[in-house]
């Protein structure tokens, strides 16, 4: 006998927010079966409010209160039976963070945790990723967001080491990104995977995505260094513009791309990893599974 159950997570991004819906089928002495139901995006960009201004503007802190009435709405319809929300790095640094929260709280009835890059990252772990983790490899997994980067080594199968660090996508758009921060990147992804060879990276993000998207590759199957590279080059000689015609980009992602795939390809050279595993993992599936591993912890 099939047990159906429907979670929900809301990802607040430094460059977007969504709502991800998802069916958990349960089948008797089988591991469940985990099927997106629904994902809607909604392109806030709250990090260039806050990396600039160092606040959320009164503009946006509306645009959050009608995008998260909306997404109880949607999760009514859909018969939810729980949802967790998480802001990543920009509701972390603005100033009036913890005020818009509440905010959103008392209008809305969403409770909003603002989480930290650790939190990220282990929430980002209890995805399916390990399934993609062999024994016998070594791995450096790399999640872009638009206000910073969390990046996991793992080797023999183990996580080995985790960092997070304030290189997004939004703060490079922004130019507030100190080079001393990208020596900090460099000098840690080399120190940590220097012991070990043979190391591939797992990329996640939405512009990594599209980008995997575009390859036409086939679900499971890497992408190139020089593949990555040879993008990244083309994706320079095309203005804004034509980036989103001739790419069908969306227009919050023509220009993001572009300093994502900076993040990827440097991450690359300095692990001397050759190629890249694209997996459509994200935070609002993490959140989807440790939801659904605590209540198996309860039960």
């Amino acid at each position: 006998m099939l047990n159906i159950r429907t979670y929900a997570a809301i990802d607040i991004g430094s460059n977007a927010v969504r709502l991800l819906v998802m069916t958990i089928i349960e089948q008797p002495d089988k591991e469940p079966i985990f099927k997106k139901r629904s994902l809607v995006r909604v392109p806030i960009r709250l990090g260039a409010d806050v990396f600039l201004g160092g606040e959320i503007s009164k503009e946006n802190i509306d645009r959050m209160i009608d995008t998260m009435t909306a997404f109880k709405l949607l999760m009514t319809s859909h018969k939810i039976e729980t949802y967790r929300a998480c802001a990543t790095s920009a509701m972390r640094e603005a100033k009036n963070g913890e005020e818009v929260a509440n905010t959103i709280l008392k209008k809305t009835g969403i409770n909003i945790e603002i989480i930290d890059g650790n939190d990220e990252a282990a929430i980002i772990a209890a995805t399916d990723l390990h399934n993609l983790i062999q024994s016998d490899k070594n791995y450096l997994y790399v999640d872009v967001g638009g206000g910073s980067t969390e990046f996991t080594f793992y080797a023999s199968g183990k996580t080995i080491s985790s960092k997070s660090f304030k290189l997004g996508t939004v703060r490079l758009l922004d130019d507030t990104v100190v080079n001393s921060m990208w020596e900090d990147v460099e000098k840690w992804i080399k120190t940590t995977t220097k012991p070990y060879t043979k190391i591939e990276l797992i990329g996640s993000g939405g512009n990594i995505n599209h980008v995997y998207k575009y390859s036409g590759k086939t679900i499971g199957k890497p992408l190139s260094y020089f593949y990555l590279s040879s993008y990244y080059q083309m994706l320079n000689s095309l203005t804004y513009e034509e980036r989103i015609t001739q790419l069908n980009m969306n227009t919050d992602r023509a220009d993001v791309v572009i300093p994502a795939m900076r993040i990827y390809l440097s991450a690359m050279k300095w692990s001397r990893s050759s190629k890249i595993f694209v997996p459509k993992i994200g935070l609002a599936d993490g959140i989807v599974k440790s939801l659904y591993n605590d209540r198996l912890k309860q039960s």
